[in-house]
């Protein structure tokens, strides 16, 4: 197997895992989870840092205050699409996660047509209107919006559009957001444990202490495994990988979680994986097509 195939498809499957990670922590508040993956995560960067001497990226930021604001906003886009992620996990709300990363890619569209001035290809505009309605279906159907699956949606689709153009590589860049972030963890678990609510503290299980520590390994490897796949792949094969993820998340929601999957959320999701499939086979045609152009 291609070495960069089975570090992204490792990343992925990774990620897909997820739902059954934060489900071992249920008795942790999202905020707290949140806090703690931060800490872990910053600690866990920093070992890595160090043992690669890999520390050089610190110094200019101090005379380049545009990519420190930019890294400010993309670190709270990440830690918003973390809480909503983990509150959906713990609150039974898996496939609803899920589907927030179907969409995400052509959500990235969108935002590449609004911002970045980008011009969607005609196939492109079928795949955004099919999946909107699957959206609009699933609204209609519950009597309300999607509103867990667009809001990771929309947070991940803008952080992805941020770093897209930051100028520090994933490794880097995640070590700087979660430093950003890290005064406001540290403090808040403080005040916890000030009030005697620090679950790192409080809980009788010597298993929710490792797992809370091992959130820092746990958020980081598969991002040093994407980094090192996505180095290697072209996006088309990337782009097809990344769907491993939701498709996981969404059969642990069925079949593990036992979440309600009618015939009616169904045909939703299958408008959506409709549009996905069209926008996934005119990505390959593309590419085919401009490769004996090359």
């Amino acid at each position: 197997m291609n070495p960069g195939m089975l570090y992204a498809a490792l990343a992925f499957l990774s990620w897909g895992l997820f739902p059954l990670y934060f489900h071992a922590l249920s008795e942790v508040p999202p905020l707290e989870m949140l806090a703690h993956r931060m800490l872990w995560s910053l600690l866990f960067l920093c070992a890595v840092l160090t043992v690669r001497r890999q520390w050089g990226w610190v110094r200019p930021l101090a005379r380049q205050p545009r990519v420190v604001g930019g890294f400010v906003a993309s670190a709270f886009l990440l830690s918003g699409n973390w809480f909503i992620y983990i509150w959906a996990v713990n609150n039974g709300h898996v496939i609803d996660a899920s589907l927030g990363y179907f969409i995400t890619p052509l959500l990235n569209v969108m935002l590449g047509f609004l911002l970045l001035h980008e011009r969607p290809r005609r196939p492109q505009w079928l795949a955004i209107g099919l999946a909107a309605c699957g959206v609009a279906w699933l609204a209609w159907q519950t009597g309300q919006m999607p509103w867990i699956a667009l809001a990771l949606a929309a947070t991940f689709g803008a952080y992805g559009l941020l770093r897209k153009t930051a100028k520090l590589g994933p490794l880097e860049g995640l070590s700087f957001e979660t430093l950003i972030l890290f005064p406001l963890a540290l403090a808040y678990v403080l005040w916890l444990s000030w009030q005697g609510q620090n679950t790192f503290a409080t809980s009788a299980s010597d298993t929710t202490r490792w797992l809370l520590v091992a959130s820092g390994p746990i958020t980081a490897i598969p991002l040093l495994m994407f980094a090192a796949g996505a180095r290697r792949l072209p996006l088309s094969a990337l782009g097809l990988l990344q769907y491993i993820s939701p498709t996981m998340q969404l059969l642990l929601g069925v079949w593990l979680f036992r979440e309600s999957f009618t015939p009616e959320r169904m045909t939703g999701f299958v408008a959506i994986w409709a549009a996905l499939a069209l926008y996934a086979a005119e990505g390959l045609w593309n590419v085919r097509r401009a490769a004996p152009a090359a």
